[in-house]
């Protein structure tokens, strides 16, 4: 039997051609103003970024946050934020891969499942320096045009006869409830 013979279609869409996931952890390095005394408290604002397709590798996210840290310094007599930009890349491996992929045009798609956020912070190498222990992970996807292969019924899609008539009459009971004096009755708490 020949392909067409078999009712075999082949249909060409696009799916998702790949995924990975990927939690990471890394520390920051910060250069205070002053030689810190205690640390107040840390956190990442403005977090930016985008991903693209890296061969056969995986996909890279490439991005940036602001690691801020509140701490006092003299003896605990005065504080200052030390506000500092980080920069990253991470390449992240796909775990689902299709490789009957048809062309090399993806689209690629990144998301924070848990955005940079501190585990830790603290003062080290003498007070002369302030570590912030970070943790992010990221879920991406690769789209890109795919073919499947479906077995197509002889007898076609079989639907059962509904019924045509959309335009029904009203009856009495259609009307029964509906009071025709309530565009005439006033608000009873208007004076």
């Amino acid at each position: 039997m020949g392909f067409l013979e078999q009712s075999y279609r082949e249909i060409i869409t696009k799916a998702v051609i790949g995924r990975g996931r990927k939690f990471s952890k890394n520390i920051d390095h910060i250069r205070p103003d002053h030689k810190p005394s205690s640390i107040l408290g840390c956190w990442i604002i403005n977090h930016r970024y985008h991903a693209k397709k890296k061969g056969d590798k995986g996909v890279e996210v490439v991005g940036s946050y602001e690691t801020n840290v509140w701490y006092s310094y003299n003896d605990n007599t005065k504080t200052h934020v030390v506000s500092e930009k980080v920069e990253y890349k991470e390449l992240i491996k796909l775990s689902i891969k299709d490789e009957n992929c048809l062309d090399d045009e993806f689209e690629v798609y990144a998301k924070a499942i848990q955005q940079p956020n501190c585990l830790e912070c603290k003062i080290v190498q003498h007070g002369q320096k302030i570590f912030v222990e970070v943790e992010k992970e990221f879920l991406v996807e690769v789209i890109g045009e795919t073919k499947l292969c479906v077995k197509v019924d002889p007898d076609g899609c079989v639907v059962e006869e509904m019924e045509e008539d959309w335009d029904y009459e009203l009856t009495e009971d259609d009307f029964k409830d509906v009071d025709p004096d309530f565009l005439d009755k006033k608000d009873d708490h208007e004076d």
